[in-house]
């Protein structure tokens, strides 16, 4: 898998981004409250969507490394984001 992306794409997902954090503030505050206390490889993050009739689904996620960089990263669009 190619990870190399062109300077165009990664203008459309920070483009994306702040979107998304205009139209939903309260998620980089999340995750900056979570990650000021610290989160860790190993830790679960569990998502739960519910549809507009009440149905929902759940998963859970256990943290690895790779995830943590991951995390990072999307913490580090958030900040930029303010």
């Amino acid at each position: 898998m190619n990870m190399a992306m062109n300077p165009a794409m990664l203008f459309k997902i920070k483009s994306a981004w702040d979107k998304f954090v205009n139209n939903h503030p309260k998620f980089p505050m999340f995750l900056r409250a979570a990650s000021a206390t610290g989160i860790k490889e190993g830790y679960i993050i569990e998502v739960k969507i519910t549809d507009t009739e009440g149905k929902a689904i759940c998963t859970n996620v256990k943290l690895t490394s790779s995830d943590m960089e991951l995390i990072d990263m999307i913490k580090d669009m958030s900040s930029n984001a303010r």
